[in-house]
């Protein structure tokens, strides 16, 4: 993968969020000529911030709602990859404020494609979306990639409407001009570096630093974990695949664990306290007055395992470790640049193709 990355042209949307701060860095390290288009980080602290992550990259603070600038950052940067992350990702957040998620996400997506499709250096696009895509039928077995798009909630919805924009522009507009166009819908996301409100990893790590008990919404959700280098590595090699074989790999695919790391978030905040080594208590509040929210949550990857030769490489034990390690640490106030590094290279160096 290092000689693929050397010197591509890679432009990132939603480069400061918490999964386009892994990605910027891993892009960095793997030698690409890396320019991010985001809004300012939504949350105090940072990864990108902290991580120092626009250090050796361009840094476009913009919003993708507004086409002009979009289409004209990328025209002026010429990119080879286009790797789409910047969006409205919360689901509790998206019940309050379905406009900006509908615009964000829908639209946000239409302008990228757009300005894409004018820019003749483009030669992939991978859209990442979401698990939470497939019209939710409660059922215990995984969706495959060819499930119907739904979503009972404005979050939710407006990725599967971005997936459908997706299939439109493939079908409509890039196919027909050899330019790849994929999306990747991964599972719940863990690792270091996440303070996204009404997230549960963020959850736990504060009220375990401030010594309070935990309350959890849906302690019988099941939902597909997986550390976020498992999820980065797989936008890595989709793009890779893309660029040297455009017409077989240009779909959509499913990235999440091995069915038997698909388990209850009770089971996630014990191991996480267990981990920490705190004796702080969770309690179940969900007979309170919250909004709707998946129970049942599987993803089929057996498309990714055979034609993409991508499978996961951690186990949620090992991933639950990696990011325990990345939160204890930053609490010490020690450098988080190199302790994110290090987990990449040490991701990296193990999984090696």
């Amino acid at each position: 993968m290092n000689n693929f990355w050397q010197g591509k042209k890679v432009f990132l949307t939603g480069h400061t969020g918490f999964k386009g701060s892994w990605l910027s860095l891993w892009l960095q390290e793997l030698g690409a000529t890396v320019c991010g288009y985001a809004l300012e980080p939504n949350t105090q602290p940072n990864l990108f911030t902290l991580a120092q992550v626009a250090k050796n990259m361009q840094s476009i603070i913009d919003d993708i709602c507004d086409f002009e600038k979009l289409s004209s950052a990328i025209k002026q940067f010429q990119p080879d990859i286009i790797l789409h992350l910047a969006a409205q990702p919360l689901v509790r957040y998206s019940y309050e404020n379905p406009i900006e998620t509908y615009s964000t996400n829908v639209m946000g997506t239409v302008n990228l494609l757009e300005a894409a499709k004018q820019c003749e250096s483009v030669k992939v696009v991978v859209n990442v979306t979401t698990d939470k895509c497939y019209e939710n039928k409660e059922w215990v077995w995984g969706y495959r990639e060819n499930e119907p798009m739904g979503g009972h909630d404005p979050y939710s919805n407006s990725k599967a409407c971005s997936e459908l924009v997706t299939s439109a522009y493939r079908d409509s507009f890039y196919t027909k001009a050899g330019v790849a166009l994929a999306s990747a819908r991964a599972g719940n996301v863990i690792g270091g570096g996440d303070w996204s409100k009404d997230r549960l990893i963020p959850d736990i790590i504060s009220n375990i630093i401030a010594g309070q008990n935990i309350e959890i919404r849906y302690p019988d959700a099941i939902r597909p974990w997986q550390h976020v280098l498992e999820s980065v590595s797989a936008y890595l090699l989709l793009a890779k695949k893309c660029f040297n074989e455009p017409k077989i790999y240009a779909e959509a695919w499913n990235f999440g664990p091995h069915l038997q790391e698909v388990i209850p978030v009770r089971n996630i905040v014990e191991q996480m306290l267990k981990k920490w080594n705190s004796q702080v208590k969770w309690l179940d509040v969900s007979d309170k007055d919250t909004p709707h929210e998946t129970n049942y949550l599987k993803l089929d990857i057996a498309k990714a395992m055979g034609k993409l030769h991508w499978q996961p490489k951690l186990t949620l034990s090992n991933a639950l470790d990696l990011t325990v390690e990345w939160y204890k640490v930053w609490h010490k106030g020690e450098n988080m640049r190199e302790l994110t590094l290090k987990q990449i290279k040490d991701y990296h160096l193990k999984n090696e193709e």
